[in-house]
């Protein structure tokens, strides 16, 4: 199965059954949005690698989908549309779109539009995610063992705190959101449990920055939080 999970964002069935059709032939996980607001709703909750995005949605026009996503994450954005004019191509790529597919596509561009921002993600994508440890700065996480250190000592975690450190390394560099964190840890998204991640990762912080100073976890408020990553 790829590893990559799409987010196919399409309100014409046919088209959209296409789009499905293909990258479950081609071994792709992927996940579906009949309108503009599941979009935004699956892209935080889910985390997706890549975005099929069509603009004529029913709700909301694609751009400022576009424009919403990119407030919060750099996921790279393919868009599909029917609408062929340049000024609508610089719009959305203006908007923060990575490319432009316009319909009628066949499949094997749709495929080879896919294969390029793949090579992009496998450039920009940290080595560990095939490793067994994880390095960054002064802190280590020996995910076999299941530990974290800090300059040498081994930090003490909650299992809470350590599968938050655990996720937040899988994806250094890259804001999670409150959704997406409380998805992955609790199995929901309530109210108590994001005011409960706040908490944990308030605890999690000092004990990574205790004694140093150096800033791991950024807080994006309103959003999520992400592991910087430190040059040593």
């Amino acid at each position: 199965m790829n590893k990559y999970l799409i987010l196919v964002v399409e309100d014409d069935v046919p088209i959209r059954n296409l789009i499905t059709t293909t990258l479950k032939t081609h071994d792709y996980r992927y996940l579906i949005a009949p309108n503009g607001e599941s979009a935004i709703l699956e892209a935080s909750s889910h985390n997706p690698d890549i975005i099929l995005l069509d603009l004529g949605l029913p709700d909301v026009d694609g751009v400022e989908v576009i424009k919403k996503i990119r407030t919060w994450s750099n996921v790279p954005i393919i868009v599909i549309s029917a609408r062929s004019e340049d000024t609508d191509k610089i719009e959305a790529l203006d908007a923060g779109a990575d490319d432009y597919l316009t319909k009628p596509f066949s499949v094997e561009e749709l495929l080879a539009r896919l294969r390029v921002t793949q090579r992009r993600l496998s450039m920009m994508m940290p080595e560990m995610q095939n490793e067994s440890v994880f390095q960054n700065g002064q802190l280590k996480v020996d995910y076999a063992a299941g530990c974290a250190y800090m300059n040498g000592e081994e930090l003490h975690l909650t299992p809470i705190e350590y599968k938050l450190l655990c996720l937040l390394c899988q994806n250094a560099g890259k804001v999670l959101t409150h959704t997406f964190i409380t998805q992955k840890i609790w199995g929901s998204s309530w109210e108590n449990e994001i005011a409960s991640l706040r908490v944990f990762m308030a605890t999690l912080r000092k004990k990574l920055e205790k004694g140093g100073g150096v800033q791991y976890i950024q807080t994006h408020i309103g959003v999520g939080y992400r592991m910087m990553k430190i040059e040593e």
